[in-house]
């Protein structure tokens, strides 16, 4: 097993261990890691273990000290941890530093978060983050634990770090350091956010880094596993390939495409992620070019963002933008898009080719792939491109089918999750395998049977097929989504479906996980800040239909920049964390919040004979009729309900008696219904 740490060793140990030697160890574990070590880096190193060494001794006996622990969540590694007495305290030095930082403040008080909700070993010790700017001329004396014996970050300098740590330790439940040594080796289970495991995943950790060490992390292992054989036997035996990958949601399809684009990308194997959910690309692609700069500017190397952003775009990029790159040069002969050799005989398209660069594609919401009716409408309207022959998913299927040795297709399919029209669904990826392309390798999920998927009688058709292998690690069967609630899937399916029963026993089970309900949205702000800590993102989501809900300062209408909404920090107001703009569940889908707060309007009304659902035009609501709009709405709800990982605030408006589009009855009835299942009022 490999470390976690750089050094570790008792107390007594590090006391006898020359400062040279310690410094080489961190050395040589450094620059296995990264090509070179920054001379800051080494008088850090310096100033933290001369330091500790003058401290530490009344503690021989009572504990361990390990430097450099990693974080693979994060990307980051705390510099300093030391167990005593039972006691987890996190260092994370700031030498030569006069200031605290509300960032280095928010990054020291990270770690402990996560170590308590991730560590095993660490779930019931108390974890005390102390933030020590080696040059700070005041230091904090409050020791503040919360419930879960997180301590609130304690602030502290040179001079008063040793008595901050037998303080710290008089405010702690103590006990032996007998298990120290599993400490060191416990099982670390992350449940990370689509963000941080991109991150993660492109800064070369593997996906048992950064996924719970469980059922869900051994599925995850065998699925990408499975892929990655599928490739490489493929591109050995000069072949095309096919595989459909199913999960429950939550489950980690994206994280598996992710994790398959990151690795061939590391082979040299050009691969792309493609996704139709335009403001997850937006989001995975600033994240990683802002995490690059950062890495790159701690190496002390420089790279400009549109560089860095140029280079993920290489790996991740919108459905539509590479299908309209693969149109490049094209023209219908006979029903069926071939290169136009004229074009690519023009000097200056040369370096263009109609076969795409990449030998591996990745679909993610494959099901979301558009019908040829869809499709041909609208690359007839905004193309200028009449008569289109192929739906979405037979296209896609064509522009890999160019290469001449061999390709791979992955396509990661939801199921009931659809919230726009003009789906094509997975039939139309089988049909478009039977119709044209038999001599292709097909690999299914055992579980695309199941009618959320709605492969309908198509699968039965590929029994005519060539190469068809059905595949039971093909399907991701367990939720990795909230490491606080596993039950929240179905506690929002019990009450979206009115089942009070049910989803009053779903609420129950979900201890660690706070839902709350108010008919103020001050009071839900407030109740948001409370209970986020370091940097945990909070915001405000809202149904795309919620258009009556201007009189609480949310107008729908205006369209958040969501790369700013889901990644900026807190002292920027464009952020989620200044609870201003809202967003829907087109901005969120595929994305989480840490804890959301979502405001319910009168679209979407709860009766005893059913949802009443209704849209805003003109000058009052109207009803909506049609079961795919309705099917949508409820979708949309779910999406909105299931967005936050660790709690959420539910508000529900008083309306107006005196403004006919807000009346109380449009909103009492679903109040009292949430109040009915259980749900607790602020």
């Amino acid at each position: 097993m490999v470390n976690r740490y750089f050094h570790g060793d008792t107390i007594e140990g590090f006391l006898a261990m020359p400062e040279t030697q310690i410094i080489g160890i961190l050395t040589t574990a450094h620059t296995s890691l990264h090509a070179s070590l920054q001379g800051l880096q080494n008088d850090a190193w310096h100033e933290e273990i001369s330091l500790l060494k003058d401290i530490l001794t009344p503690y021989i006996g009572r504990g361990h000290i390990y430097f450099e622990y990693t974080i693979p969540r994060m990307g980051r590694r705390i510099d300093v941890v030391l167990l005593l007495d039972g006691v987890v305290l996190l260092l994370e030095f700031k030498a030569f530093n006069e200031q605290y930082t509300k960032a280095d403040i928010a990054q020291v008080w990270d770690y402990a978060l996560d170590l308590k909700n991730f560590h095993e070993q660490s779930h019931n010790r108390p974890i005390v983050p102390i933030l020590v700017a080696t040059e700070a001329i005041d230091a904090t004396s409050d020791f503040i634990p919360f419930d879960d014996k997180v301590f609130y970050p304690i602030l502290t300098n040179r001079e008063q770090l040793a008595s901050t740590i037998a303080e710290a330790l008089l405010f702690c439940d103590k006990d032996n350091s007998e298990g120290d040594a599993l400490w060191a080796i416990s099982r670390y289970s992350p449940t990370p956010t689509i963000i941080e495991a991109a991150s993660a995943l492109y800064n070369n950790h593997s996906v048992e880094d950064i996924s719970r060490s469980d059922a869900s992390a051994e599925n995850l292992t065998t699925t990408c596993g499975f892929i990655s054989s599928v490739i490489e036997r493929a591109k050995r035996e000069h072949f095309k390939a096919i595989c459909f990958v199913t999960g429950v949601p939550g489950a980690g399809k994206t994280l598996v495409g992710l994790n398959i684009a990151t690795q061939q990308f590391e082979k040299d194997d050009v691969a792309v992620y493609l996704s139709g959910n335009f403001p997850l690309v937006q989001v995975l692609t600033e994240a990683l070019a802002r995490d690059k700069k950062r890495r790159m500017a701690e190496k002390g190397e420089r790279i400009a963002i549109g560089t860095a952003r140029s280079e993920v775009k290489a790996f991740i990029q919108m459905i539509h933008h590479y299908r309209d790159t693969c149109l490049e040069g094209t023209k219908v002969v006979d029903g069926r898009i071939v290169a136009d050799e004229e074009y690519f005989l023009n000097p200056k398209n040369l370096k263009k080719s109609f076969v795409p660069v990449d030998h591996v594609a990745i679909f993610d919401e494959a099901q979301r792939a558009w019908t040829k009716d869809a499709l041909a409408n609208f690359m007839n309207r905004k193309k200028g491109y009449p008569n289109f022959p192929y739906s979405e998913p037979e296209y896609l299927i064509s522009c890999l089918d160019r290469h001449d040795d061999w390709a791979v297709v992955v396509c990661l399919v939801g199921g009931g999750q659809e919230i726009n029209t003009g789906e094509a669904g997975i039939s139309e990826w089988i049909e478009s395998l039977n119709r044209e392309y038999k001599d292709w390798h097909v690999f299914i999920s055992d579980r695309l049977h199941d009618a959320e998927y709605a492969a309908g009688r198509s699968l039965e058709l590929l029994s005519e097929h060539k190469h068809v292998e059905f595949e039971p690690s093909l399907h991701l069967a367990v939720s990795m989504r909230s490491f606080r609630a596993e039950n929240l899937a179905k506690f929002v399916h019990k009450m979206l479906d009115r089942d009070i029963v049910g989803a009053r026993e779903a609420y129950q089970t979900l201890d660690k996980y706070p839902i709350v309900l108010t008919r103020s949205l001050e009071k839900a702000k407030r109740w948001l800040k409370e209970h986020a800590r370091g940097t945990e993102r909070y915001g405000m989501i809202v149904s795309s239909q919620a258009e009556r809900l201007k009189p609480l300062a949310i107008d729908v209408r205006f369209k958040p920049d969501v790369v700013h909404w889901f990644l900026d920090d807190a002292t920027d107001v464009r952020s989620s964390f200044y609870l201003e703009d809202v967003a829907t569940e087109f901005d969120v889908q595929g994305l989480e919040l840490d804890w959301s707060c979502v405001v319910w309007d009168g679209d979407f009304r709860y009766t005893p004979s059913g949802w009443s659902h209704h849209s805003f035009c003109g000058d009052k609501w109207q009803n909506i009729n049609k079961p795919e709009r309705k099917a949508f709405q409820k979708n949309a709800y779910r999406v909105l309900l299931t967005r936050a990982r660790q709690g959420m605030v539910l508000v529900v408006p008083e309306g107006n008696p005196e403004d006919p589009t807000r009346s109380p009855a449009y909103y009492d009835s679903t109040y009292e219904y949430l109040k009915e299942i259980g749900i607790k009022e602020i």
